[in-house]
């Protein structure tokens, strides 16, 4: 599970007016009608028909207006930090001293201000600084963010303060440390990863430990090691491994997920969505068993796991934008319109180019309480793939699309992923000609997200 802030009261009373809304003043043969899911085409005797769904298809949207790549008002927007190094005086090693220690300032338009300071200066003058920050800041928080903003540089030298934070105290610097090994696996780190797991039980570490541990899916020990902690312990720990397991593509615990994703519970959708990610045909008899019992609100989620194993993926696709519609036209409906926003990112991680504008087509209009899950939706997608964002940003309205950006990266609390995915937009800036669109694209996001 990733971790998000949500106005958690105000969506519980925003479901209970709207169910009672439905109930007392829509009389049950107008009340709308979900869209069917797609079926899957399987070849056994008992393969369900594929039913046309329910609900018509949206008109189509209005053609986007093109942003111009300036900057608004005719200001000249700030830009990434140019890679080469330069000569640094004296007083600017002093002021990036002090946007360091600006990092752990309680306000939030300060410590971006100073986040984006350093990410532009000379890497050769500012990592050294952050590593040491990183070390040895007073400040645990400045530790945290220094390890965080150094990810971002992708300089090889670094490696060693990560793998120090391995074992530190603080929390929020272990996490990112196993993020990092998660990206950059070592097999001779496996020992000591699995040696930590017995220990650790901090609520946000412990998933980074397991997803580090994932990254090293080859090992048999590990392989041993996440079949059994898939089927043990807390449910919010299990939901952390099945996670992981797809992430990686654990094809060798693909019989503990299929039985965990016929158990109905609040492991099964984590279980289908994990499945679909590994992409194994030979699970697929497991997802249409699913998809004849589950729950209305499951059906998004199985329809983009049936896509992942390649089964009739235009239909499945179909279907989920138009629960994603159905659930945004109507009041009480939010637990489908997050599987079905989520599920459209699922189908963006697979490559299909429909899901992310259909993300943004719906998510920029929409208010809360639905514009909250696709907007998360869209944040995960974008920084699980930069470029398909980056090819698509010209094609949007550049205001509304900021907006849903700007309250995606408000909920997701992932500042590792946000960090690598900063820079990469960064490096699509420098690698790119100076008239070309994707330059063009860059700019946008960098001003947009204020990075």
């Amino acid at each position: 599970m990733r971790r998000v802030r949500f106005v958690s009261a105000t969506a519980v009373c925003s479901l209970a007016i709207g169910a009672i809304t439905l109930a007392s003043q829509i009389p049950a043969p107008a009340r709308p009608q979900v869209p069917a899911p797609a079926k899957p085409q399987v070849p056994v005797p008992a393969k369900p028909q594929v039913p046309s769904p329910a609900v018509p298809q949206a008109p189509a949207p209005a053609k986007p207006q093109v942003p111009a790549p300036a900057a608004p008002g005719g200001a000249s927007p700030p830009t990434p930090a140019q890679p080469a190094a330069a000569a640094v005086s004296a007083a600017d090693r002093t002021a990036l001293q002090a946007a360091i220690d600006r990092l752990g300032k309680l306000e939030y338009k300060t410590r971006v201000e100073a986040s984006a300071s350093l990410r532009r200066a000379p890497a050769a003058v500012v990592v050294p600084m952050l590593v040491e920050a990183a070390r040895r800041h007073p400040d645990g928080y400045v530790r945290f963010r220094a390890l965080v903003l150094l990810s971002g540089f992708n300089d090889p030298n670094t490696a060693g303060v990560f793998l120090e934070a391995l074992g530190d105290e603080n929390d929020r610097l272990r996490e990112v440390a196993y993020a990092f090994v998660e990206d950059h696996p070592q097999p001779a780190l496996v020992p000591r990863l699995l040696d930590a797991l017995d220990r650790e039980q901090a609520e946000f570490v412990r998933p980074a430990l397991i997803r580090a541990i994932a990254a090293h899916g080859a090992d048999p020990k590990v392989q041993a090691v996440l079949k059994r902690e898939v089927m043990r312990g807390v449910d919010f720990f299990r939901s952390a491994v099945i996670e992981a397991l797809g992430a990686h593509k654990a094809v060798y615990a693909l019989d503990e997920l299929s039985r965990i994703a016929q158990l109905e519970g609040p492991l099964q959708d984590d279980a289908v969505r994990a499945i679909g990610q590994i992409g194994d045909k030979r699970a697929l008899p497991t997802l249409v068993a699913v998809q004849r019992q589950g729950s209305r609100e499951l059906q998004p989620t199985i329809a983009a796991a049936i896509c992942g194993l390649g089964s009739n993926c235009d239909g499945h696709a179909r279907f989920i934008r138009e629960s994603l519609v159905f659930a945004a036209q109507n009041i009480g409906y939010q637990e489908l319109a997050r599987a079905a926003a989520m599920a459209l990112a699922d189908l963006s991680a697979i490559g299909r180019a429909e899901a992310l504008p259909a993300l943004f087509e719906l998510g920029m209009p929409a208010n809360d309480p639905v514009r909250a899950p696709i907007a998360l939706a869209t944040g995960q997608a974008v920084m699980r793939n930069p470029g398909q964002l980056l090819a698509l940003v010209p094609t949007l309205p550049r205001q509304g699309a900021t907006l849903l950006l700007r309250d995606a990266f408000d909920m997701l609390e992932e500042d590792y992923a946000e960090e690598r995915f900063f820079a990469t937009v960064r490096r699509q800036y420098w690698e790119s000609a100076p008239d070309a669109p994707g330059r063009a694209a860059a700019q946008v996001l960098i001003t947009a997200l204020e990075f």
